[in-house]
């Protein structure tokens, strides 16, 4: 039986399904349609994802890339993909040109903020008109990673928002988007360039946007260092929320964390000398 048909078997066991387990069927079909016992990567194009759905009796959105864009960032795989990956190992999914893309594994890596981290207060310096209109966590994240500077106390540059929500396509990889992009300069006069990944909701950290935004940089600002930056928001038992921050590289296409510092936001005044103290001593160390 055809890999399609099989997924379409047991869609029809379910009469009303999530958007999310909708796209999981439609990306399981696909992978079984071209996957071999032991591939390492295996390629597809986008054009695949209309008629896997008509066979599959599932609405696609106008978006077709929000399929693929799900799978990668937000919508676990299948099991049935996730079982063919090799011991220590995961399945992504990168671009590879115009529409063109591949299942390729990578080491297995979950990205979470450390729970035993110091969170350091910072003055809140959000606007409150910002706080009160931001739309989802993501736009939220960014708006105060800007209004605080937190690049420039996180990397220790002094740093520009450039762009954000910047969609491009590089010729090797397909289109991407970028959520902002900063440019910066230290007390040496180098000049870097700093994408950063916002994640909220469900959003997953991995490999895949890491490879892009690397690339990216590569390509569009050759004389500049690239330094990978990626914030999440934390939630505290107390209801307070943490900025976790990462610098993030590629080691053989292994997800390195470099430095990783928790930021809370808090009005000036509920900063203690204590802290102020401890502050102080974490940095003669």
């Amino acid at each position: 039986m055809a890999a399609v048909e099989k997924v379409a078997k047991l869609a029809k066991k379910s009469t009303k399904k999530s958007r999310s387990n909708s796209y999981r069927d439609i990306i399981e079909a696909i992978f079984f349609k071209h996957y071999t016992d032991g591939a390492l990567e295996v390629p597809f194009t986008r054009e695949e994802i209309e008629p896997v759905a008509e066979e599959l009796n599932i609405a696609l959105p106008k978006n077709l890339g929000d399929v693929i864009y799900a799978l990668r960032y937000r919508v676990d795989f299948p099991d049935s993909i996730v079982a063919t990956a090799e011991k220590g190992q995961e399945w992504a999914i990168i671009g590879v040109g115009r529409s063109k893309y591949k299942f390729k594994q990578f080491k297995f890596h979950r990205l979470l903020p450390r729970k035993d981290l110091l969170a350091i207060k910072i003055p809140d310096s959000t606007p409150e008109i910002i706080a009160a209109y931001a739309l989802g966590d993501e736009q939220a994240l960014l708006a105060k990673v800007r209004y605080n500077r937190l690049i420039d106390t996180f990397l220790g540059i002094t740093g520009y928002s450039l762009q954000n929500h910047l969609r491009t396509s590089l010729e090797e990889v397909g289109q991407i988007e970028l959520d902002e992009i900063y440019v910066g300069v230290d007390r040496y006069g180098r000049h870097f360039i700093v994408p950063v990944q916002a994640k909220g909701g469900k959003d997953k950290h991995g490999v895949v946007q890491t490879l892009q935004d690397i690339e990216f940089c590569r390509l569009k600002y050759p004389d500049l260092v690239c330094r990978c930056v990626s914030a999440q928001f934390m939630e505290t038992k107390s209801g307070d929320r943490i900025v976790a921050m990462f610098e993030l590289m590629l080691e053989d296409e292994d997800l390195r964390v470099v430095e990783e510092r928790h930021y809370q936001l808090v009005p000036s005044s509920e900063i203690t000398s204590e802290e102020l103290g401890r502050y102080r001593m974490l940095a003669k160390s």
